[in-house]
C-alpha cells in the first residue's frame, strides 16, 4: 500500500457513522503524593493534587471513534445522578450524540476511581451494578435502538459489552438482526457471559484471556495451527465472518475463513494497557468498513492499540499519530 492510498483511508473515516451500543463508565483519575504510612492502618496517605474523570468502558470505544473522525452515536444506559450527568456533558464535549443515552432509577451510572502516585495505582474503587437489565428498562432500550437504525442506518454497529448488565442475550440478539437487515457492519468486544450470544456477527473480537473462559480452552500455546482452531470451534458456535484476537504483548490474530495471520507487537515503551482494546476495536471497525481489507484492519489497529499503551490512564487515539506511524511501518 503507498502513502496516497493510506491517507485516503484516514481522510474517509470522517465520512462514516458508528453506533457504539454497550456498557459505558465514567473514568475517574486521583493523583497525589505519598510520603508517609497511616497511623490508623498500614496504608500509604495520598495528599490529593489533582482530579480528573475521562469517559470508559463503551463511551471510551465512542470517543475512539470520534477520535478517528467518524460521526459517533452511544447507546446505553446510566444511573439518575451526578456521575451519569458527568459521563453525559463529556461525551457531548467530545462531540459524541448522546441521544440514545437513556437513565435508570434503579442502578447507578458504574464509576471506577484510580488513586496514583508517581503514575503507579495506589487504589481502585468500583461503583457499580452488574445485574441485568429489568423487562421496564430493556424493551424501551431496544425500541428506541431499533428506530434510530431504521432511520438513521449508520455504517456500523459495536457491540462493547463489560459484562454490566445492558447488553443481555434478548437486546444483542433484536440489535443483531436488525442489523443484519439493513446491511449494518457489526463488530463485538465481547466478555465470558454473554460470550456465545453474539451470533452472525462481522467482527468478534475477544482477547485470549475471553477465548479461554468463553470456550474452555486452556490454549497455552499461542501458535497459529491453535487460533485457527480456536477460529473453526466459535464460527461453528457463532457463524461470524471474521475471528480478531488480541494476543497482548504478542500482538493480533485474524481468521476470516479464507487466510489468516498472526501480526507481532512493536517494540513500545508501555506505561498502561487500560482501554486498549477500546482502541483496538474503534480501530478495526472503522478499517473495515472502509476496506474490507482484514489484514490492514488487523495492522492498523494493532499499530493503534500499542500507541495508547505508551500513555498513563485510558486514553483515546491520536489520529495524526496513528496515520504516520502506519505510513512508517506499512508503506
Amino acid at each position: 500500500m503507498n502513502k496516497t492510498e493510506l491517507q485516503k483511508i484516514f481522510d474517509d473515516m470522517d465520512g462514516l457513522h458508528v453506533v457504539v451500543a454497550g456498557d459505558v463508565m465514567l473514568d475517574n483519575y486521583w493523583w497525589g503524593g505519598v510520603e508517609r504510612i497511616s497511623p490508623e492502618a498500614p496504608v500509604p496517605v495520598v495528599s490529593l493534587t489533582r482530579r480528573e474523570s475521562r469517559l470508559g468502558g463503551a463511551a471510551n470505544v465512542a470517543l475512539n471513534c470520534r477520535a478517528l473522525g467518524a460521526k459517533v452515536t452511544l447507546a446505553s444506559i446510566v444511573g439518575d445522578d451526578n456521575e451519569g450527568r458527568a459521563l453525559t456533558k463529556l461525551a457531548e464535549e467530545a462531540g459524541i450524540d448522546t441521544s440514545l443515552i437513556a437513565k435508570s432509577w434503579r442502578r447507578p451510572t458504574t464509576t471506577k476511581t484510580r488513586i496514583l502516585s508517581r503514575n503507579q495505582q495506589v487504589l481502585r474503587i468500583d461503583d457499580e451494578v452488574t445485574d441485568e437489565l429489568f423487562l421496564e428498562e430493556e424493551h424501551p432500550f431496544i425500541d428506541m435502538v431499533l428506530k434510530y437504525l431504521q432511520r438513521v442506518k449508520p455504517d456500523v454497529l459495536i457491540f462493547e459489552d463489560y459484562n454490566k448488565g445492558l447488553l443481555k442475550e434478548n437486546v444483542i440478539k433484536r440489535i443483531t438482526a436488525h442489523c443484519k437487515e439493513l446491511g449494518i457492519i457489526i463488530s463485538v468486544d465481547p466478555k465470558q457471559k454473554n460470550f456465545l450470544a453474539y451470533k452472525d456477527v462481522t467482527i468478534f473480537k475477544p482477547n485470549l484471556k475471553e477465548v479461554r473462559e468463553g470456550l474452555h480452552m486452556p490454549l497455552e500455546q499461542t501458535e497459529e495451527k491453535n487460533l485457527n482452531e480456536v477460529h473453526r470451534k466459535l464460527h461453528e458456535l457463532l457463524r461470524h465472518e471474521i475471528t480478531f484476537i488480541t494476543l497482548s504483548e504478542k500482538g493480533v490474530f485474524y481468521n476470516n475463513g479464507f487466510s489468516s495471520h498472526i501480526i507481532p507487537s512493536r517494540i513500545r515503551n508501555i506505561a498502561d494497557v487500560s482501554g486498549a482494546g477500546d482502541t483496538v476495536i474503534a480501530t478495526a471497525s472503522l478499517v473495515y468498513a472502509l476496506t474490507k481489507d482484514v489484514r490492514l484492519m488487523a495492522e492498523i489497529s494493532n499499530l493503534a492499540g500499542g500507541l495508547v499503551c505508551e500513555e498513563v490512564g485510558v486514553v483515546s487515539i491520536k489520529k495524526d499519530k496513528l496515520r504516520r506511524e502506519s505510513e512508517l511501518l506499512l508503506c
